[in-house]
């Protein structure tokens, strides 16, 4: 059946597959974003422009709409959440929410992972509408405390048909801005040590198009709450090895002498995984070979023989 859907945010990163994969099934896709970053989308979908954090932008651009199922990728703090139940309550049968294992930081060390939904107690998170929560001087620390509490508000709220979505890191190709893989594809392919904590904890990894399958795969069904999306599971130095093998390198770690050491974007010291056991049991299947991870590894090692050509 063809929807009516909204995406705030999608013209970066899996967003765009996301678009993509939803026009290749026949919707009527809105995407509503600020209109700084252009997209390749044409007329196949509508566009509205608004400021996602301008509550009376908000309303008036929405004023008159209603959807079918409504995707946040631009929720990340409780005000955000505050203006999509004001803006979207009776408007839409379906709010998935983009968030994050991120939510789960603060839970390192506890010996509950991997987390499964139930880890994290919402009920107990305490939501701060005062924090300067839109101030770019606070946007790193505040990005997990932020999904957090957007999630809280938005359950606590019950004005909308909430689903929340906590998606492993994503690791992507030459288009993924935050160039996390890459470093460890460099470190590899130049033949420099990775340093990394004594305990090289494991995390959780995702693709971007398997990111975008699970989000429409949602949008169509009818559950609700916190969902868990996650592919594989490899620690830093696991990364690393698995990259000198696919490169055919020799990718040396060692573990850091002193904390004074800059580590890498996913070394972690203690164990930071998550469970996708509600996801199966849904009816959702993450392919968990990472065979993909081989051809990301390979297109960023192209990319920088090619710069360096």
């Amino acid at each position: 059946m063809t929807k009516n859907i909204l995406i705030i945010g999608g013209t970066r990163f899996f967003g765009k597959l996301l678009v993509r994969r939803l026009l290749a099934e026949g919707h009527q896709l809105t995407l509503a974003t600020r209109g700084r970053t252009g997209d390749d989308f044409g007329g196949a979908v509508q566009r509205i422009h608004v400021d996602r954090r301008d509550a009376a932008a908000m309303r008036a651009a929405f004023a008159r709409a209603s959807y079918d199922v409504v995707y946040d990728q631009m929720c990340y703090s409780p005000l955000d959440a505050a203006i999509s139940n004001e803006v979207f309550a009776g408007r839409t049968a379906r709010y998935i929410m983009s968030s994050t294992i991120e939510v789960y930081r603060h839970l390192c060390g506890s010996g509950r992972a991997p987390f499964a939904e139930a880890a994290l107690d919402l009920g107990a998170e305490r939501i701060d509408m005062a924090y300067p929560w839109h101030d770019p001087a606070y946007a790193e620390e505040s990005y997990a405390p932020g999904k957090r509490q957007a999630e809280a508000l938005l359950y606590r709220a019950a004005a909308l048909p909430v689903v929340s979505v906590r998606i492993a890191h994503v690791l992507g190709g030459r288009d993924d801005f935050t160039g996390r893989l890459r470093h460890y594809v460099e470190l590899a392919r130049l033949g420099q040590p990775l340093p990394h904590s004594r305990n090289a904890a494991a995390s959780s990894f995702l693709h971007p198009q398997a990111i975008a399958d699970f989000l429409a795969w949602t949008g169509m069904q009818d559950f609700l709450g916190p969902v868990n999306a996650a592919n594989i599971t490899l620690s830093a130095p696991a990364l690393q090895q698995r990259i000198g093998q696919v490169l055919g390198v020799s990718a040396h770690a060692r573990a850091a002498a002193s904390s004074a050491v800059q580590p890498g974007p996913f070394d972690y010291a203690l164990p930071y995984t998550m469970d996708t056991a509600r996801a199966a049991a849904l009816g959702h299947h993450f392919e968990g070979d990472g065979v993909w991870l081989d051809a990301l590894i390979r297109e960023h090692a192209a990319a920088a023989q090619g710069a360096a050509a």
